[in-house]
């Protein structure tokens, strides 16, 4: 069973960049894909972007494409979220997000179904 732990949330100014970080722990990291989803104040939980157990393959929610990039380290079990350019509007709980999978399935995996495990979440504020 795996455990993941986010770090690197924070206050940041708008326009400004922040690096999150996952670690997980009790599991077999590279059997995972994994994913981020952010939740603000009073919304749903939201996908923002996903990446295969290997690496291969990655995709993109609607909310940060083209601001964002993930990327994985499979021996260091952490998964990062890149986040740029951000906007008050990017204020809110980041979660990271696993799902154990067969190597040959590389779905897009957008909906808070398709993740069984989660992290506790990491706050980021960004201020006007």
């Amino acid at each position: 069973q795996v455990q993941l732990v986010e770090s690197g949330g924070g206050l940041v100014q708008a326009g400004g960049s922040l690096r999150l970080a996952c670690t997980a722990s009790g599991g077999t990291f590279n059997r995972y894909a994994m994913g981020w989803f952010r939740q603000a104040l009073g919304k749903e939980r939201e996908f923002v972007v996903g990446i295969s157990r290997s690496g291969g393959s990655t995709y993109y929610g609607n909310s940060m494409k083209g601001r964002c990039t993930i990327a994985r380290n499979n021996d260091k079990k952490t998964v990062y979220l890149q986040m740029n350019n951000l906007k008050p509007e990017d204020t809110a709980v980041y979660y990271c997000a696993a799902k154990s999978t067969i190597l040959s399935d590389d779905r897009d995996r957008t909906s808070l179904s398709d993740y069984s495990h989660w992290g506790q979440g990491t706050q980021v504020t960004v201020s006007s």
